[in-house]
């Protein structure tokens, strides 16, 4: 039997919403769903399966509309489906009346039910969010009938509010493979068992890393997974990047090599850049214009003047700034006392200047 293993599409989210490029991130996330459809009707797949998510919020019956025809162009493909946190079913919800493709199976109640396929052998188990949270361990002492059929869980959880799962006993359960959703990074949990495919496309800037989905294949006979691949599928990264200045380094270098490292990754990609390190106390990188020049999402400047805070207190061991180094300087500073001193040197050396 082969599936492919996806889930927290999130259609309808528009990702980064207050950028230049919102609105594309928005597309590129029905598109990569699309491509995911693509990849499953090529691959022969028996079953695709999207363990909740599909959409970012209540669906409209456009949205449904728009979904249903995609899974109606696989037609041999028996597609199952979970609602998660995000799209949970409602006393008022579209979804409770709308008629689904032939080959569509939605798991719709609360409680764990399941669907059997006698030409493929494999019955498959779940249920879905009709709440915002679920904070009881609805899966801790599952019990499924033992037989000869493949079986497989479809789950959307994993935190203290959503469904939490005890990882190890799901491994010892009887299940061919256990489908989860709900956390956005794609990661094998338990070999050859269990995994959270993730979100194909990475939602914001905190979510690195590839983003795909799965495919497997589990042999009729022994019913055991025989291979489980991630498959990249997203149109671009968040790449997150450190960027470390010296006292020498000047505005001007620090663009050229910001602009350097997105070049040489992609520039389609999106960026967030810390600045690290020491910088002169007389520069402040002016970087804002990067901003909308390119795609970054975010600049962190966390550097720190580099002041020589004996000649400082030399020069100034009468007044407030000589007594502020005098009272927090010591050795063996720890990072949060040593930017205590250099933040309150500065703003104190300003309001010195802005006085003169």
């Amino acid at each position: 039997m082969r599936f492919i293993h996806t889930g927290d599409i999130h259609w309808g989210m528009t990702p980064d919403a207050d950028k230049p490029w919102g609105k594309e991130r928005a597309q590129a996330i029905k598109d990569t769903f699309r491509s995911i459809i693509d990849y499953t009707r090529e691959a022969e797949a028996d079953c695709l399966f999207i363990s909740g998510d599909l959409f970012h919020r209540q669906p409209l019956l456009k949205d449904l509309k728009e979904v249903n025809y995609l899974f109606s162009t696989i037609p041999a493909v028996k597609v199952l489906l979970i609602a998660g946190n995000h799209d949970r079913i409602r006393e008022n919800s579209a979804l409770l009346s709308f008629s689904w493709a032939p080959n569509v199976t939605f798991l719709m109640d609360d409680c764990l039910t399941s669907h059997y396929f006698e030409d493929i052998n494999t019955e498959v188990y779940g249920f879905s969010y009709h709440r915002t949270e679920i904070k009881e361990p609805l899966l801790e002492d599952i019990q499924v009938p033992l037989n000869n059929r493949i079986q497989i869980l479809m789950a959307h959880g994993g935190d203290a509010s959503h469904l939490p799962l005890s990882y190890n006993s799901l491994e010892l359960s009887p299940f061919s493979y256990i489908a989860l959703g709900h956390i956005h990074k794609p990661q094998v949990i338990a070999e050859r068992k269990m995994a959270y495919c993730g979100s194909p496309e990475p939602l914001d800037i905190t979510e690195t890393g590839p983003h795909g989905f799965f495919f497997g294949e589990i042999h009729p006979a022994t019913r055991k997974i025989t291979r489980l691949e991630f498959i990249p599928i997203s149109s671009l990264q968040y790449i997150h990047l450190a960027v470390n200045v010296t006292p020498d380094t000047t505005s001007g270098e620090l663009e050229d090599r910001i602009i350097q490292e997105i070049e040489k990754r992609g520039e389609r990609n999106i960026y967030r850049f810390r600045i690290k390190g020491m910088r002169d106390p007389e520069i402040t990188f002016d970087l804002a214009h990067l901003l909308s020049r390119c795609r970054i999402g975010e600049i962190i400047d966390a550097s720190e003047p580099q002041y020589d805070f004996s000649a400082l207190f030399a020069q100034h061991s009468s007044d407030m700034i000589g007594f502020f180094i005098q009272a927090l300087q010591k050795e063996n500073m720890s990072p949060v006392e040593k930017k205590a001193l250099h933040y309150g040197v500065n703003a104190l050396l300003h309001t010195t200047d802005e006085r003169s």
